[in-house]
């Protein structure tokens, strides 16, 4: 010790400054190396011993049993519950989670559990899911959550729903989600007000590494807790229900039997990736959807996602035109009226849809203004550009 005290004395200021660098420079690599090790056993467990996880799983949730009678109608899509689902749903309100379709995100978890599915493009041709989660008692793990888009906000506005999200467009003009968001009185569940352990980031969801924005994952019972907690039940602050002035879509019996076995819906023909096929599975009066050419998964339960309706609506796009970078934020037309193609029971209904307003529940009718009945099950809404091409 004492020789190397001797030979630091000996050192120039310039020598003695550059060898503090280097010690530093040495204990900080050491410091990093040890900490990332042991996050690792962390993650991954130690060798030779059972793995443990520090990222957090959905709860032991309550499930429906099978043997009890299912006679209680989902609002939104219709589908058949039992008594016990209904005493849970009707203490909550509708959750909406933006869960992103960048061909990195999939397969997503979640989406084979939602009541109702919108999806329209975000940015650059890429797809985004608003899914809609009310009458499933289990708890679901879902994402990559991602940001909110202002279209989205208004199909929301006819559920009254908590809103799910990290974070959103916010550059000032019609594109400003954020501002929306607090402009209309949203019951929000950003993510960046809430954070960890509601929200938390899985790196190794797929076996391999991606970017950061494709790993934020939260779960349905997480969030419906959040909302309860800033009292967002089924009802808020003393207000009526929320579904006081909610109009359910007419359900109806499958009938199945309908010649048109595939669907291929375009949203940018120049995002080829993003190009979705449905389909028809006679058998289960449903359609499995494909994404970019391949089977759509959940990485939930390695399920094909299936819908028992899949309704295409055209609408205007344009662009925000509000100085962001690359003029990437959308507008679309949701409100007014415009063309709409039906697809259950293996047939297709050229019709319309109806929106009167920002809140006001969207109609369905068909080509003599006569309401659309929906088959009792998952309900999935593709919003296209008007002229966007959808073949069957």
């Amino acid at each position: 010790m004492n020789k190397l005290i001797e030979i630091f004395e000996g050192l120039s200021n310039i020598q003695r400054i550059l060898m503090l660098v280097v010690l530093a420079t040495f204990f900080f690599c050491l410091s990093t190396s040890v900490s990332a090790s042991v996050f690792s056993n962390l993650r991954g467990g130690l060798p030779g011993k059972e793995s443990t996880s520090v990222i957090p799983t959905p709860s032991n949730a309550l499930t429906e049993d099978p043997n009890e009678p299912k006679t209680e109608s989902c609002p939104l899509n219709g589908r058949m519950h039992t008594k016990k689902a209904k005493e849970s749903w009707e203490k909550r309100r509708p959750l909406a989670v933006m869960i992103e379709n960048h061909s990195e995100s999939r397969p997503q978890s979640g989406l084979t559990s939602a009541d109702v599915v919108y999806e329209a493009v975000a940015e650059g041709g890429i797809t985004r899911f608003m899914a809609l989660f009310y009458c499933n008692l289990s708890d679901i793990q879902v994402g990559p959550v991602r940001s909110a888009r202002t279209y989205f906000l208004d199909w929301l506005g006819e559920y009254d729903a908590l809103y799910a999200h990290v974070g959103g467009a916010n550059t000032p003009g019609p594109a400003d989600a954020l501002g929306q968001i607090i402009k209309y009185k949203v019951k929000d569940l950003n993510q960046f007000s809430i954070g960890f352990p509601v929200f938390w980031r899985d790196y190794q969801r797929l076996g391999h590494p991606v970017a950061t924005e494709h790993t934020m994952y939260s779960t349905t019972q997480k969030l419906w807790e959040i909302g309860a907690k800033r009292g967002w039940t089924a009802t808020a602050s003393g207000q009526l229900s929320w579904d006081k002035s909610f109009t359910p879509w007419k359900s109806k019996d499958d009938k199945a039997g309908g010649q048109v076995s595939k669907i291929e819906v375009n949203f940018w023909e120049s995002q080829s990736g993003y190009q979705v096929d449905w389909e028809y599975d006679s058998t289960a009066n449903a359609y499995k959807r494909k994404n970019g050419g391949d089977s759509h998964m959940d990485l939930n339960n390695n399920t094909q996602l299936v819908s028992k309706v899949v309704v295409v609506q055209f609408q205007k796009e344009s662009h925000a035109n509000d100085g962001y970078p690359g003029n990437v934020h959308l507008l679309y037309g949701t409100t007014g009226t415009g063309k709409a193609l039906f697809f259950q029971d293996g047939n297709v209904v050229e019709g319309k849809w109806t929106k009167q307003s920002r809140t006001s529940r969207t109609k369905y009718t068909d080509s003599t203004g006569k309401e659309i009945q929906f088959n009792k099950g998952q309900i999935w809404i593709q919003t296209v550009p008007e002229g966007s091409e959808v073949t069957y």
